[in-house]
Protein backbone atom coordinates (compact mmCIF):
# COMPACT_ATOMS: atom_id res chain seq x y z
CA UNK A 1 0.00 0.00 0.00
CA UNK A 2 1.24 3.59 -1.03
CA UNK A 3 0.87 6.74 0.87
CA UNK A 4 -1.50 7.67 -1.42
CA UNK A 5 -3.35 4.46 -1.19
CA UNK A 6 -3.56 4.63 2.44
CA UNK A 7 -5.30 8.32 2.42
CA UNK A 8 -7.71 7.06 -0.63
CA UNK A 9 -8.77 3.95 1.86
CA UNK A 10 -9.46 6.44 4.74
CA UNK A 11 -11.98 8.54 2.59
CA UNK A 12 -13.59 5.47 0.45
CA UNK A 13 -13.36 2.78 2.91
CA UNK A 14 -14.17 4.24 6.33
CA UNK A 15 -15.60 7.55 4.80
CA UNK A 16 -13.64 9.84 6.67
CA UNK A 17 -14.44 13.49 6.29
CA UNK A 18 -12.38 16.75 4.87
CA UNK A 19 -12.39 17.88 8.72
CA UNK A 20 -11.20 14.44 10.10
CA UNK A 21 -8.06 14.00 7.45
CA UNK A 22 -6.46 17.50 8.34
CA UNK A 23 -6.86 16.10 12.04
CA UNK A 24 -5.24 12.99 11.08
CA UNK A 25 -2.68 15.26 9.46
CA UNK A 26 -2.32 17.53 12.17
CA UNK A 27 -1.59 14.62 14.48
CA UNK A 28 1.04 13.09 12.10
CA UNK A 29 2.66 16.59 12.40
CA UNK A 30 2.52 16.67 16.14
CA UNK A 31 4.80 13.15 16.46
CA UNK A 32 7.13 13.94 13.52
CA UNK A 33 8.28 16.81 15.70
CA UNK A 34 7.84 15.81 18.63
CA UNK A 35 10.17 13.14 17.28
CA UNK A 36 13.05 15.26 17.62
CA UNK A 37 13.03 15.31 21.08
CA UNK A 38 11.87 11.96 22.21
CA UNK A 39 12.12 8.86 20.22
CA UNK A 40 7.86 8.13 19.25
CA UNK A 41 8.68 6.07 16.29
CA UNK A 42 11.16 4.99 13.92
CA UNK A 43 13.12 7.31 11.28
CA UNK A 44 12.40 4.87 8.34
CA UNK A 45 8.46 4.90 8.96
CA UNK A 46 7.72 8.50 8.71
CA UNK A 47 8.07 8.51 4.90
CA UNK A 48 5.39 6.02 5.24
CA UNK A 49 3.23 7.62 8.26
CA UNK A 50 -0.14 7.06 6.53
CA UNK A 51 0.34 3.17 6.07
CA UNK A 52 2.58 2.16 9.19
CA UNK A 53 0.37 4.27 11.81
CA UNK A 54 -2.37 5.92 10.83
CA UNK A 55 -3.96 3.01 8.82
CA UNK A 56 -2.33 0.49 10.72
CA UNK A 57 -4.53 1.94 13.16
CA UNK A 58 -7.36 2.53 11.90
CA UNK A 59 -7.66 -0.38 10.26
CA UNK A 60 -8.74 -1.81 13.87
CA UNK A 61 -12.15 -0.36 13.24
CA UNK A 62 -13.40 -2.77 10.97
CA UNK A 63 -13.27 -5.47 13.34
CA UNK A 64 -15.59 -3.54 15.51
CA UNK A 65 -19.40 -3.95 15.08
CA UNK A 66 -21.88 -1.49 14.88
CA UNK A 67 -23.25 -1.82 18.17
CA UNK A 68 -20.38 -0.85 19.69
CA UNK A 69 -20.13 2.90 18.02
CA UNK A 70 -20.95 4.24 21.24
CA UNK A 71 -19.22 2.03 24.14
CA UNK A 72 -15.88 2.99 25.60
CA UNK A 73 -12.63 2.22 24.29
CA UNK A 74 -9.33 1.02 26.02
CA UNK A 75 -6.09 1.41 24.48
CA UNK A 76 -3.18 -0.31 26.47
CA UNK A 77 0.56 1.07 25.88
CA UNK A 78 -0.64 3.57 23.78
CA UNK A 79 3.07 4.94 23.17
CA UNK A 80 3.00 7.45 20.69
CA UNK A 81 -0.53 7.37 20.00
CA UNK A 82 -1.22 4.19 17.82
CA UNK A 83 -3.76 3.00 17.58
CA UNK A 84 -5.48 5.11 20.40
CA UNK A 85 -4.99 8.49 19.17
CA UNK A 86 -6.27 7.38 16.07
CA UNK A 87 -9.03 5.94 16.71
CA UNK A 88 -10.02 8.95 18.88
CA UNK A 89 -10.07 10.90 16.13
CA UNK A 90 -11.86 8.69 14.03
CA UNK A 91 -14.74 7.60 16.91
CA UNK A 92 -16.23 10.40 19.34
CA UNK A 93 -17.12 7.46 22.08
CA UNK A 94 -14.86 7.91 25.21
CA UNK A 95 -11.39 6.18 24.84
CA UNK A 96 -9.25 5.58 27.58
CA UNK A 97 -5.25 5.99 26.84
CA UNK A 98 -2.93 4.20 28.71
CA UNK A 99 0.77 5.06 28.81
CA UNK A 100 2.84 5.12 31.74
CA UNK A 101 6.41 6.39 30.57
CA UNK A 102 6.04 10.50 31.79
CA UNK A 103 7.20 11.71 28.23
CA UNK A 104 4.54 10.41 26.34
CA UNK A 105 2.07 10.61 28.78
CA UNK A 106 2.91 14.42 28.24
CA UNK A 107 2.65 14.14 24.56
CA UNK A 108 -0.24 12.11 24.19
CA UNK A 109 -2.29 14.86 27.01
CA UNK A 110 -0.85 17.97 24.70
CA UNK A 111 -2.11 16.52 21.69
CA UNK A 112 -5.42 15.16 22.74
CA UNK A 113 -6.15 18.99 24.20
CA UNK A 114 -4.56 20.89 20.91
CA UNK A 115 -7.21 18.60 18.70
CA UNK A 116 -10.15 19.21 20.78
CA UNK A 117 -10.57 15.44 21.84
CA UNK A 118 -12.31 16.26 24.59
CA UNK A 119 -14.11 12.56 24.50
CA UNK A 120 -10.41 11.67 25.50
CA UNK A 121 -8.61 10.57 28.92
CA UNK A 122 -5.27 9.99 29.04
CA UNK A 123 -3.86 7.72 32.43
CA UNK A 124 0.38 8.16 33.44
CA UNK A 125 0.05 4.97 35.09
CA UNK A 126 0.40 1.64 34.75
CA UNK A 127 -2.31 -1.09 34.01
CA UNK A 128 -2.00 -2.38 37.39
CA UNK A 129 -3.51 0.78 39.19
CA UNK A 130 -5.47 1.54 36.29
CA UNK A 131 -9.20 2.38 37.89
CA UNK A 132 -11.87 2.28 35.39
CA UNK A 133 -15.36 0.69 34.31
CA UNK A 134 -15.18 -2.24 32.20
CA UNK A 135 -15.45 -0.89 28.36
CA UNK A 136 -16.62 -2.60 25.26
CA UNK A 137 -13.47 -2.52 23.42
CA UNK A 138 -9.97 -3.38 24.17
CA UNK A 139 -6.61 -2.80 21.97
CA UNK A 140 -2.82 -3.17 22.45
CA UNK A 141 -0.57 -2.79 20.09
CA UNK A 142 2.98 -4.07 21.02
CA UNK A 143 1.99 -4.04 24.59
CA UNK A 144 2.76 -7.19 26.22
CA UNK A 145 2.11 -11.49 25.23
CA UNK A 146 -1.42 -12.30 24.64
CA UNK A 147 -1.50 -14.70 28.13
CA UNK A 148 0.04 -11.76 30.03
CA UNK A 149 -2.23 -8.75 28.07
CA UNK A 150 -5.41 -10.82 29.13
CA UNK A 151 -4.15 -11.58 33.15
CA UNK A 152 -3.62 -7.78 33.24
CA UNK A 153 -6.71 -6.51 31.63
CA UNK A 154 -9.41 -8.56 32.19
CA UNK A 155 -11.01 -6.91 34.79
CA UNK A 156 -11.74 -4.29 32.03
CA UNK A 157 -13.60 -6.51 30.25
CA UNK A 158 -17.34 -7.76 30.15
CA UNK A 159 -18.87 -10.62 28.29
CA UNK A 160 -19.04 -9.15 24.94
CA UNK A 161 -16.24 -7.30 25.14
CA UNK A 162 -14.35 -7.37 21.80
CA UNK A 163 -10.09 -7.01 21.70
CA UNK A 164 -8.53 -6.13 18.87
CA UNK A 165 -4.83 -6.57 18.96
CA UNK A 166 -2.25 -5.99 16.23
CA UNK A 167 0.47 -8.87 16.95
CA UNK A 168 2.34 -8.68 14.38
CA UNK A 169 4.17 -12.39 12.72
CA UNK A 170 3.85 -13.89 16.01
CA UNK A 171 -0.04 -14.00 16.27
CA UNK A 172 -0.74 -17.56 15.96
CA UNK A 173 2.31 -18.69 18.09
CA UNK A 174 1.13 -15.86 20.67
CA UNK A 175 -2.38 -17.46 20.41
CA UNK A 176 -1.70 -21.22 20.59
CA UNK A 177 0.71 -20.32 23.81
CA UNK A 178 -2.57 -18.36 25.39
CA UNK A 179 -5.26 -21.06 24.79
CA UNK A 180 -4.16 -23.31 27.50
CA UNK A 181 -4.86 -21.49 29.94
CA UNK A 182 -8.05 -18.90 28.38
CA UNK A 183 -10.79 -19.42 26.87
CA UNK A 184 -12.90 -17.27 24.07
CA UNK A 185 -14.21 -16.82 20.32
CA UNK A 186 -10.73 -16.06 19.04
CA UNK A 187 -9.98 -15.20 15.15
CA UNK A 188 -6.66 -14.20 13.35
CA UNK A 189 -7.64 -11.77 10.95
CA UNK A 190 -5.04 -10.99 7.71
CA UNK A 191 -3.58 -7.22 8.54
CA UNK A 192 -4.40 -4.48 5.41
CA UNK A 193 -0.77 -3.05 5.45
CA UNK A 194 1.79 -5.88 5.87
CA UNK A 195 0.94 -8.73 4.40
CA UNK A 196 3.28 -11.06 7.12
CA UNK A 197 1.26 -9.04 10.18
CA UNK A 198 -1.90 -10.22 11.32
CA UNK A 199 -4.63 -9.28 13.60
CA UNK A 200 -5.75 -11.37 16.89
CA UNK A 201 -9.96 -10.68 17.93
CA UNK A 202 -11.86 -12.20 20.62
CA UNK A 203 -14.68 -11.97 22.33
CA UNK A 204 -16.07 -14.14 26.17
CA UNK A 205 -12.05 -14.03 27.51
CA UNK A 206 -11.92 -15.81 30.80
CA UNK A 207 -9.56 -17.75 32.05
CA UNK A 208 -9.78 -21.74 31.16
CA UNK A 209 -11.94 -23.33 34.05
CA UNK A 210 -9.64 -25.78 36.33
CA UNK A 211 -10.93 -29.40 36.55
CA UNK A 212 -10.44 -31.70 39.09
Amino acid sequence: MREDEARAWLTGKLGVSRETMAQLDAFRQMVITENAHQNLVSAASIDHFWVRHIVDSAQLLSFVDDDKADAAWLDLGTGAGFPGMVIAILRAAPIHLVEERRKRHEFLAHSATALGLGHVTVHGCRVETLNIAPVGVISARAFAPLPKLFAAALRFSRKKTIWVLPKGRSAKEELESARGAWQGVFHVEQSLTDPDAAIITATGVRPEAKTR
